[in-house]
């Protein structure tokens, strides 16, 4: 059986660390039709929009998308519909991508890249599962408007909307609970609910929903609480569940506590498996074209998607181990150099990831 995989390369050093990411895939040995297409800010370039139809239409045809990044400083006076950004947003929206699985794992290699000491950090093993398609991100109404009435009467002011429906809570709570049940049967649900009545109605329904998993334990933290105790003690934590907002927030501040965001894949899943894979990290505008970038966080999100979305969870195993292996002989981009390693360039390592391979 061949399977279909959109590359989406996008903006900055997109194009680079999933060129890297191809050659991973293309050395296994499996039926695989990788087909790329324009999208963010290149795409708008091109087009005229972010997220172009034939884009679209490709990614929705396809088993799985290989995403690079998007953006750059230049499409900052566009529109908000027409910036980069939004078809990061579409393509989440168009393909339903509600589950977003970010593991934040300190290879052994790496623990002095940290920003915290190597006791606190060392064995750090955490996967944030973060709702994706619903929250303020996406609420309505929103914009900007005149005040009519109070303190305020006459001014101009800016609004969102915060809100989620049952099922939504619902379906990411399952995600969440099946993947705590085959790791440490520890869930921690992230949440505001002593301030905002979305983040109530969350509570409410994980706590339903974890009556149909009762070999894993559930516990609730504020989000103020959880940002702290993520970098006063992160091994206190398996898997975390949170909203929108809240996740976007807590993986990244998960990220640097690898030593570098370049190390951290993600993947977005939909009801189906079809999923989109990227590294966590941005476009890098100021090092895009330099050979510099990272693309190991790009090569784990193509094991993920091994893993999650062609069900070839052994060629996942050969990634990782590959890269376990660069590491373990000291190689490193920029971003993860340290004295007494080699620092080498993006496609020294991905060259680097293909030999372990074999």
């Amino acid at each position: 059986m061949t399977h279909k995989i959109a590359v989406l390369p996008g903006d900055g050093i997109g194009i680079e660390i999933t060129e890297q990411a191809q050659r991973v895939l293309s050395a296994l040995g499996l039926a695989l039709e990788m087909e790329s297409a324009p999208v963010g800010g290149a795409a708008y370039d091109a087009l005229g929009h972010p997220l172009p139809p034939s884009t679209l239409a490709l990614a929705k045809a396809s088993d799985a998308v290989l995403f690079g990044a998007v953006g750059d400083w230049k499409y900052d006076s566009l529109e908000r519909a027409l910036r980069p950004e939004q078809a990061i947003l579409g393509l989440r929206k168009a393909l339903g991508l509600f589950a977003n699985l970010r593991p934040a794992i300190l290879y052994p290699q790496l623990a002095n890249a940290s920003s915290l000491k190597p006791e606190i950090v060392a064995g750090l093993d955490i996967l944030i599962v973060r709702e994706l398609t619903g929250d303020i991100y996406f609420g309505q109404p929103r914009g900007v408007r005149t005040v009519e009435e109070g303190a305020f009467k006459g001014e101009r002011q800016g609004f969102d909307t915060m809100h989620y429906a049952e099922s939504e809570v619902g379906r990411i709570a399952h995600v969440a609970f099946q993947a705590a049940s085959k790791r440490k049967k520890r869930l921690c649900s992230v949440d505001k609910a002593n301030v905002l009545e979305t983040s109530q109605f969350w509570r409410d329904i994980m706590i339903e929903v974890a009556k149909e998993y009762p070999e894993v334990e559930l516990s609730h933290m504020y989000i103020d609480n959880a940002a702290m105790q993520l970098v006063r003690a992160p091994k206190a934590f398996d898997v975390v569940v949170t909203g929108n907002l809240f996740g976007d927030i807590l993986s990244d501040e998960a990220a640097m506590l690898t030593g570098s965001i370049g190390m951290l894949p993600s993947a977005s899943l939909n009801a189906s498996n079809q999923g989109l894979y990227e590294p966590s990290h941005g476009s890098a505008p100021d090092i895009a074209g330099k050979n510099m970038a990272n693309p190991l966080a790009t090569i784990l999100s193509a094991a993920m998607l091994l893993r999650y979305s062609l069900n070839e969870a052994a060629q996942a195993d050969r990634v990782e181990a590959a890269v376990q292996a660069v590491l373990e002989q000291g190689l490193r981009t920029a971003d993860i150099y340290e004295e007494g390693t080699v620092k080498v360039s993006t496609s020294e390592m991905g060259d680097a990831v293909l030999k372990a391979l074999h």
